[in-house]
């Protein structure tokens, strides 16, 4: 992301507690009402998410049972147990009920319907005193949490090597794959800022099996020029690289393909608007990745991971070459391929066939993104400009937001769909400017239509207040609209499975 209207949001404090479970509940064959429609005996996918407001003698708590499935629900019964002396003294929204430390709430008349993506709400007061732990054993009509949707086969062994065969990404078998997931943001930015190289965030196995909950395929890593060349005093270098490493080799070992991202780059480019990024160091979005340090970077990157093809290299975030030169598209275009001196821009570029020769270097046959003008959602004249690569293994990535230019069926019909007929496409960021799923859902609906991937802007628990936030926490607690919607669509699609 890049611009104004896509500074990276904060996380902001969280005033109430929460626990979100990930489960797949089983319906009961028999029972009382909640289970009188036939269709109840089928499985579904849910998740459980649990608030509390505590004033020290009591709490109100709230639970809301969510549909991640792809067919509706007719009936519900969740029960869930307390560690303490919570004892429940009234309810609204269901039929609450209490036996020991055993609650028991079932769906109403006009409540006990969850179609695919919705979710119901119910409440509770309750007094206790000593502690009040977060329940931890959510199930639905009488099945336990298993955080997989029963349609959904579970990821077995490691990620697949890819490579490009015609307009399509395949495994090594020549069966068409898709790159479906998110961006995890933070490699970018966090060793520069004095925050380690994840921003504090989990890179372990817990964090991954987070992932795996949403049915995630792929995960776009953005990285940091200057941090993984450790150069002009960055705190990176091998220790940069090594982590980087060790995060790529955990989820392609867990079955998750991983998209490494050259996002901030050096380069001074002063006389740019207000809103552009002023800073000649890797501290932000160039518009274009510089000649000095980016083939550098890019040997490293594709030395280190020669022989991997289970991860793919996304040349460079989001150019805008187009803007020193007041939005000329055509030398922006001859910019973006061939590099050098371009007009408008002081420092001297990399263009993207510079990048690929540098890969190619190396002796590297991984798969290769390249995004587009403005900020990667201008692709109309991306298969006239491409580079030459010898392997023919390049794949277009195209950025679309609900603020970008191309932001419609209309748009993407005209633009998109027909260069995803000559190349793969994969929809290498996208997102909306508000916490909804409206727009996401248009277009992951068009994509897989089209035959795309796609990867959702961004793993990251900052607080959804403007949009762009998918989770809660590093438990992969989706945000309401957002997470919810994507983690539902997701929780639906199968990499393997096109059209």
């Amino acid at each position: 992301m890049s611009g104004t209207v896509r500074k990276r949001r904060t996380a902001l404090a969280a005033l109430a507690a929460a626990a979100s479970i990930a489960c797949t509940a089983l319906m009961a064959a028999a029972g009382g009402s909640w289970a009188s429609d036939a269709s109840a005996a089928a499985a579904f996918a849910c998740r459980v998410d649990y608030t509390t407001n505590d004033w020290g003698s009591g709490f109100g708590a709230n639970v809301t049972v969510s549909n991640v499935g792809s067919s509706a629900v007719n009936g519900w019964a969740l029960t869930y147990t307390y560690a303490g002396n919570q004892t429940l003294q009234h309810g609204w929204s269901g039929n609450w009920s209490q036996s020991g430390k055993k609650v028991t709430v079932t769906s109403m008349s006009w409540n006990g319907t969850i179609p695919a993506g919705g979710s119901v709400s119910a409440g509770a007061n309750f007094s206790y005193s000593g502690s009040n732990a977060k329940p931890t054993d959510f199930a639905v009509n009488g099945a336990a949490c298993t955080g997989t949707d029963p349609t959904t086969p579970p990821v077995d062994g490691p990620a697949p090597a890819l490579r490009v065969s015609g307009n399509k990404i395949v495994t090594e078998k020549d069966k068409p794959y898709r790159l479906l997931g998110v961006s995890r943001s933070s490699g970018e930015f966090a060793c520069v800022q004095g925050k380690g190289l994840w921003d504090g965030g989990p890179v372990d196995q817990a964090s991954v099996n987070a992932m795996k909950t949403w049915n995630i395929h792929a995960v776009r890593i953005p990285l940091n020029e200057e941090c993984w060349l450790g150069v002009n005093g960055s705190p990176g270098g091998a220790a940069y690289q090594q982590g980087v490493k060790d995060y790529v080799d955990l989820l392609v070992a867990n079955g998750i393909n991983v998209i490494l991202d050259l996002h901030w780059t050096w380069g001074a480019y002063a006389n740019g608007p207000d809103w552009h990024c002023k800073d000649e160091h890797a501290m932000c979005q160039k518009p274009m990745p510089d000649a000095r340090y980016a083939p550098q970077f890019w040997t490293g990157v594709a030395t280190a991971f020669k022989g991997n093809n289970a991860v793919v290299f996304d040349l460079f975030n989001e150019p805008y070459p187009e803007i020193g030169s007041d939005w000329n598209k055509t030398l922006g275009w001859q910019c973006w391929r061939d590099g050098g001196t371009c007009t408008g821009l002081p420092y001297e570029t990399a263009g993207m066939q510079d990048l690929v020769d540098a890969v190619r270097a190396t002796g590297a046959t991984n798969v290769l993104m390249l995004g587009g003008l403005e900020w990667a959602n201008d692709m109309r004249e991306w298969l006239t400009h491409k580079p030459t690569d010898p392997l023919n293994n390049i794949a277009a990535s195209w950025h679309a937001y609900s603020f970008n230019a191309c932001a419609n069926e209309s748009c993407w019909d005209s633009q998109i769909a027909p260069l995803a007929r000559q190349v793969p496409v994969v929809v290498g960021e996208f997102g909306q400017d508000n916490c909804g799923f409206d727009y996401m859902q248009r277009l992951v609906n068009w994509a897989d239509a089209h035959d795309m991937g796609y990867l959702a802007w961004t793993w990251n628990p900052w607080g959804c207040s403007t949009g762009a936030v998918l989770i809660k926490d590093w438990n992969g607690t989706p945000e309401p609209g957002v997470g919810e919607g994507f983690k539902a669509h997701l929780l639906r699609q199968d990499p393997y499975d096109t059209p």
